[in-house]
């Protein structure tokens, strides 16, 4: 809800398709931590799901994102037999970007001999492994320890005016879970749940961040706090040009709240 910026278009529209400009090249080099690569497209060959790894992996460590998120870590190993810190955060990696939503699923990246080793790694870790990884880390050091990297690839973008969309999102759960309770979920009544309070740029439909609660919280009252903890952390000049969210947003506390924000923009304390 930031005043006095001017609204500019962020990207352009549309997007140019591959070999779409003139004279451009169907072949790349790349950098990887297994050393340079040369990629050329073949309109004719399968594309597997990690088909575009080497791209991602180039960005990743030309970037320096790879190596500040390896050496900030909270994970601390003791014993000689523990695995590298590269070798289980490049699994849980590699498992997201294949899509996978279980720990169990690691095992299908267990037969890759290519991606791995383009992020660094000496072999994929089994489910275990990832699974006992951060229980010797607090929640809390974790949780700033991704939140603090996930800011630092979309701070640039707050620099323009930008619109703050807040949603909730009811996943069902099946089995035994943390806070899995039973609460709104109109897809299958009567499921136990979690509800997932994000927070996104309009527009990008980028993540900035989110919130998961017991099912039972689904209500924009719970969300509240954690989000004007997030909202409090933003330098004045990078916040929102507005909110936007349903109508449990408009409750008296988010209203007033916002009045003394706007009071705050219109008229700065004077140091």
């Amino acid at each position: 809800m930031s005043l006095g910026k001017a609204i500019e278009k962020t990207h352009p529209t549309g997007e140019v398709e591959i070999g779409e400009l003139a004279g451009e090249s169907r072949e790349c080099s790349v950098e990887t931590y297994a050393g340079k690569l040369h990629i050329r497209w073949d309109d004719s060959a399968a594309v597997t799901a990690m088909g575009q790894m080497p791209v991602f992996v180039d960005f990743l460590k030309t970037s320096g994102l790879w190596d500040a998120f390896l050496a900030d870590c909270p994970l601390r190993y003791t014993s000689p037999n523990a695995p590298s810190r590269v070798n289980i955060l490049g699994t849980l990696l590699m498992s997201v970007l294949a899509g996978q939503s279980r720990y169990a699923h690691i095992s299908g990246l267990r037969g890759d001999g290519v991606n791995p080793e383009l992020l660094g790694m000496s072999k994929v870790m089994s489910e275990d492994s990832a699974r006992r990884a951060f229980k010797q880390a607090t929640p809390e050091e974790t949780g700033d320890w991704l939140k603090r990297h996930l800011r630092q690839t979309y701070e640039p973008l707050l620099e323009q005016a930008w619109v703050l969309d807040l949603d909730s999102t009811i996943k069902v759960l099946y089995g035994k879970q943390e806070k899995a309770v039973k609460g709104y979920n109109p897809t299958k009544p009567g499921r136990p749940s979690h509800v997932v309070h994000t927070y996104l740029m309009a527009g990008l439909r980028l993540v900035l961040g989110a919130e998961v609660q017991a099912g039972n919280e689904s209500a924009s009252s719970h969300a509240q706090p954690g989000f004007w903890k997030y909202f409090d952390s933003l330098p004045l000049e990078s916040r929102p040009v507005f909110l936007r969210g349903d109508i449990g947003w408009g409750l008296r506390r988010l209203r007033k709240v916002t009045h003394l924000y706007l009071a705050e923009v219109t008229h700065p304390p004077v140091n």
